[in-house]
C-alpha cells in the first residue's frame, strides 16, 4: 500500500491533482480520504458557537481519529469515514464506507502539519498556487457550494484564511517531497507525478 499526502492552500487546485492521479491509475485502485471530513464533532455546541469556529486552524481537526483511520486502512481494515456539512458547521450522522486500496490519498489544507500523519506517508506533495488565484477560486466555490456572499468570502479571506495560511499551511511546504506550482493548471507537473505513482502499481494491475 502507498499512502500519499496532498496539501496546499484552500483553492490551490488539490482536488484537480487528486482527480488526475485517480484517472491515471486502474479503476477502483485509489481511496481518497479528505481532511475536510475530519473536522471535530461540534454536536455539543450551539449553532452560534459553531459559526465562530476557525476552520483554518489545526485545532479544528480530529487528528486522532484521522491517524487511527489511516492506520486501520494500512492494516487492511475498512473504515467508516465521517461526513461534514459546511452549511450546518457540524458532522452529519451519515458515514462513508472506505475499503483499503493499493493507493490511499489524504488530501487537505493541513495534511502535512501533523507529524504522526506525515510519518505514515510514502509521498508528500504540496500544491502551490498564487494567493490571488486561490481567492478567486474560493469566491467561486463558497458562493455556489457553501451559501456565502462574495463580501463574506472576501472578509473571511482577509481575517482568517490569509493569516492562517501564512502561519500554518505555507510552512508545511518544507515537508513536501514534491511541490506542484500553479496548482491544477500545471499539467506537466501533474503528468510527471501521475507517471511516478503509476510506476508504483504492479504491471499486471495496469492491464
Amino acid at each position: 500500500m502507498t499512502i500519499i499526502g496532498i496539501a496546499g492552500g484552500t483553492g490551490s487546485g488539490k482536488t484537480t491533482v487528486v482527480k488526475k492521479i485517480v484517472q491515471a491509475l486502474p479503476p477502483h485502485y485509489v481511496a481518497v480520504v479528505p481532511l475536510d471530513s475530519y473536522y471535530n464533532d461540534t454536536s455539543h455546541m450551539t449553532e452560534e458557537e459553531r459559526r465562530h469556529i476557525n476552520f483554518d486552524h489545526p485545532d479544528a481537526f480530529d487528528w486522532k481519529l484521522l491517524v487511527k483511520h489511516i492506520q486501520q486502512l494500512r492494516n487492511n481494515e475498512a473504515i467508516e469515514q465521517p461526513t461534514y456539512s459546511y452549511i450546518l458547521s457540524n458532522r452529519l450522522p451519515e458515514t462513508v464506507h472506505v475499503e483499503p486500496k493499493p493507493v490511499i490519498i489524504i488530501e487537505g489544507i493541513m495534511t502535512l502539519i501533523n507529524k504522526k500523519l506525515r510519518d505514515v506517508m510514502d509521498l508528500k506533495i504540496f500544491v502551490d498556487t498564487d494567493s490571488d488565484e486561490r481567492l478567486i477560486r474560493n469566491i467561486q466555490r463558497d458562493v455556489v457550494e457553501r451559501g456565502r456572499t462574495v463580501d463574506m468570502v472576501i472578509q473571511r479571506y482577509l481575517d482568517i484564511l490569509k493569516p492562517m495560511h501564512e502561519q500554518f499551511i505555507e510552512p508545511t511546504k518544507k515537508y513536501a517531497d514534491l511541490i506542484i506550482p500553479q496548482g491544477g493548471e500545471n499539467l506537466k507537473g501533474i503528468g510527471i507525478l501521475c507517471k511516478y505513482i503509476e510506476g508504483l502499481v504492479p504491471v499486471e494491475d495496469r492491464l
